[in-house]
């Protein structure tokens, strides 16, 4: 028997965050603000699951039939990446008012800009992927730096995934040119994803470093340090502090929220989408427009790679280039 009701029982290095779900139909239904009215899956099974569970009649084995059809405020799209791009657009013009999807954002660098394009123009809020960058403590790092609490920005350090882009959050300025090298072969599983170093400047002059074995987010500063290690571990905020006539980089306590277990990351998506209808956010946290971005960036990554280390330009010309995945995205 299917149980659409997936939750984190375990973690290698943590504690369960409260048993919390990871389906977004959970995390849609766990709102009092929202009704869960309606699912499209092509499998039988798993809708009369979604259907038992949830006490849901309006089930379809056609997503489009559905989103014309209910015309949903908020729709959470958590198909393949194949025809993502399409859907996204379609609950678009069939009303949404917000909109989660799965990661990766897509294919294709046109698709990501059909998605973020149509979903601009209309308001719509766009989330993509139930990653840690939703978290509330990305936010309160985001504020460290404007705060000047490291000082000047002068580089981030970051591993490079077109499904967790953690540096995509910190930079102001738009990608303009990037050099990869190192990449791997094809894997197996179907992903041809970059799997190198490289380096990313921006417009306004900022230096995104991707390193194999890197921090899931490095931002270095004038005057001290923001670290966060892994994907689900705590963050660390380390300044300059000046005694005896010489300075020391000191740790110093975090300020606010800690990241500090797996899970709730749909959940903190959809947190970002309805503090943005409600006012309270001009852009969530791991939007459309920045998974987008880094989205191009691996890809141009990937084309330097290919090319002996060759200096890329951003944007790119070719919008059609993209990316292969595992095969089960």
């Amino acid at each position: 028997e299917l149980d659409v009701h997936r939750r984190f029982p375990y973690h290698l290095r943590h504690e369960p965050r409260s048993s919390v779900p990871t389906s977004y139909a959970e995390a849609l239904a766990d709102r009092p603000e929202i009704e869960l009215v309606a699912a499209a899956e092509r499998d039988p099974k798993r809708l009369a699951a979604f259907r038992k569970r949830y006490g849901v009649d309006a089930v379809y084995t056609d997503a489009r039939d559905m989103l014309e059809t209910q015309r949903p405020e908020i729709v959470a799209i958590a198909s393949n990446t194949k025809g993502r791009a399409a859907l996204t657009c379609l609950a678009v013009e069939c009303g949404a008012k917000g909109i989660v999807t799965e990661k990766p954002i897509a294919d294709t660098v046109e698709e990501a800009d059909r998605m973020v394009g149509a979903c601009a123009e209309a308001g719509v809020p766009l989330v993509c992927g139930a990653i840690s960058v939703n978290h509330p403590s990305f936010a309160t790092a985001r504020g460290l730096l404007a705060d000047g609490a490291i000082g000047e920005l002068v580089s981030i350090e970051s591993v490079v995934f077109a499904q967790h882009q953690n540096w995509a959050y910190f930079i102001d300025g738009q990608p303009a040119w990037v050099i990869g090298h190192g990449d791997e072969e094809a894997r197996e599983s179907g992903s041809g994803e970059f799997r190198g170093d490289g380096l990313m400047v921006t417009d306004d002059g900022l230096s995104v470093h991707f390193r194999k074995g890197a921090p899931a987010v490095r931002l270095t500063g004038t005057k001290g340090e923001i670290l966060h290690a892994g994907n689900y571990t705590p963050w660390q905020l380390f300044k300059d502090v000046e005694s005896d006539s010489r300075v020391s980089r000191i740790e110093w306590p975090w300020p606010g929220t800690q990241l500090d277990q797996i899970g709730g990351a749909a959940i903190d998506g959809l947190n970002d989408v309805m503090d943005f209808l409600a006012g309270k956010l001009d852009e969530p946290k791991n939007s459309g427009r920045r998974v987008a971005m880094a989205l191009e960036v691996e890809v141009a990554l990937k084309q330097s790679a290919g090319q002996g280390g060759r200096r890329v330009e951003l944007p790119l010309a070719d919008r059609s280039a993209g990316l292969a995945y595992d095969w089960h995205r």
